[in-house]
């Protein structure tokens, strides 16, 4: 599973103002990339999930995710945002860093589930989290997240 991050899946100074900034931006990265082929159904799955309850995490980062069959395969995004987004968090921190999951529609219980997992145990830990707020290198983000999910 670590084939879904690469460093040219993370973003740095991202321009945001609002959390649906971000999920437009990562929308656009996922077809962009390959990932996907309708930039409108990945982001409708995006603030579907949203709607349901905010995919904001603590300490600054959020996992929002998109399960749509207009994904191809499965894939993680990183937006490192150049400012704070108001986010409702577990901490009532803005979200400096969203790690974005695009799942397709067919694996929403089965991989979605595995990554969304291991994503948020590597958050739990802080060495985990300060090495991706603290890195402005692309390769060395990706590294992380690449070896916690694999």
């Amino acid at each position: 599973m670590s084939d879904m991050i690469a460093s040219t899946n993370v973003f740095l100074n991202v321009e945001a103002k609002s959390v649906d900034d971000v999920l437009e931006f990562l929308s656009g990265k996922a077809v962009e990339l390959g990932y996907a082929d309708d930039k409108d159904a990945v982001l409708a799955s995006f603030k579907h999930r949203e709607e349901l309850g905010s995919t904001g995490m603590a300490d600054g980062f959020a996992i929002p995710h998109a399960k749509d069959d207009a994904i191809k395969h499965p894939g993680i995004l990183v937006a490192k945002l150049a400012g704070d987004v108001a986010w409702k968090s577990t901490d009532d921190v803005p979200v400096t860093t969203a790690i974005g999951l695009l799942m397709p529609g067919a694996e929403a219980g089965t991989t979605h589930l595995l990554v969304l997992a291991k994503v948020s145990s590597m958050l739990m830990h802080e060495d985990a989290r300060k090495r991706i707020a603290e890195s402005d290198d692309p390769a060395a983000i990706a590294s992380v997240i690449a070896d916690a999910v694999k």
